[in-house]
């Protein structure tokens, strides 16, 4: 009886998912480090899908926190496990900040060297090297929008074998991101963290507001905004998503009518409000 009761218990129990793996971005240091702790070392956390096949498919993950700190929960563990619910691999980036004393570009360096990291990965994780998409939340949405937007086809005669593959993302997903530095729009606070006394440099605010730098490389992209909780954050998405428009760069500017912000995940369908549903683009690249 005892044993039944115990065989029991161990088919009931709750199943964990599998602790995600993390991996140095720089194994031998990172360049302009001020220490060893992980405040001065960025790494990437692998999490894989369990319990259903991987696609191929993998998205890099910027939390935000306005520069200053790093919301790596809800917008950062929480939507890894929900992509690899759809078979897609996630890496969360724990990527220098402003406010530990590394202002631009240093967290934009991390996050090219997160979308290297992972194609030089790639074959080892089941991923596809060419469907690797960076994701970010309010002001890890200004840095996945930069890496978007400020990206280079890698350095054929660098001595890391990282460092020579290309760090554009094949596809970007910005949620209630702080998009642009433009002073009527933005998020002041993070402007502060990423430029410190470089602040009011209207140089480095052009060339950091992001719907300025949309190309015709820019990769297809869908932007979202919960407006009941970030208002102010819709006139950014829709500045960054006209040019990309013109580009003829596919860009769904999204709003999702109710939104869980503790969660960072949407409870209900979202709504096109200028252009096609993702679905019809760039999401059919996630779903295989």
């Amino acid at each position: 009886m005892k044993s039944l009761l115990l065989l029991l218990c161990l088919f009931t129990l709750p199943c964990r998912a599998a602790e995600p793996q993390r991996f140095l971005l720089w194994p031998d240091g990172a360049p302009e480090a001020k220490g060893t702790t992980e405040d001065h070392q960025p790494t990437l956390d692998f999490y894989k899908p369990d319990a259903v096949p991987a696609n191929g498919c993998a998205v890099v993950i910027c939390p935000g926190g306005g520069y200053g700190g790093l919301a790596k929960d809800h917008e950062g563990i929480q939507p890894a496990r929900f992509f690899n619910s759809l078979g897609i691999t996630a890496y969360v980036l724990h990527y220098r900040l402003g406010g530990k004393g590394y202002q631009h570009p240093i967290p934009l360096q991390d996050a090219q060297r997160a979308l290297r990291l992972a194609r030089s990965r790639a074959a080892a994780d089941g991923v596809d090297p060419t469907r690797i998409g960076i994701m970010g939340f309010s002001a890890g949405g200004h840095l996945a929008a930069s890496t978007g937007t400020h990206h280079d086809a890698g350095n054929a005669a660098a001595t890391d074998p990282v460092d020579r593959l290309a760090s554009r993302p094949d596809f970007m997903i910005l949620c209630y991101g702080v998009l642009s530095f433009d002073p009527a729009i933005t998020h002041q606070g993070s402007v502060n963290n990423l430029l410190g006394d470089r602040r009011n440099d209207s140089a480095l605010l052009d060339f950091l507001s992001n719907e300025k730098q949309v190309n015709a490389t820019t990769r297809p992209l869908s932007c979202s905004t919960p407006p009941p909780t970030r208002p102010s954050r819709w006139p950014t998405a829709c500045a960054f998503t006209k040019p990309a428009r013109k580009t003829k760069s596919p860009s769904p500017c999204t709003s999702f009518r109710k939104a869980n912000t503790a969660s960072a995940l949407p409870k209900t369908t979202p709504t096109s409000k200028s252009g096609p549903p993702c679905s019809s683009n760039g999401s059919n690249r996630m779903a295989g």
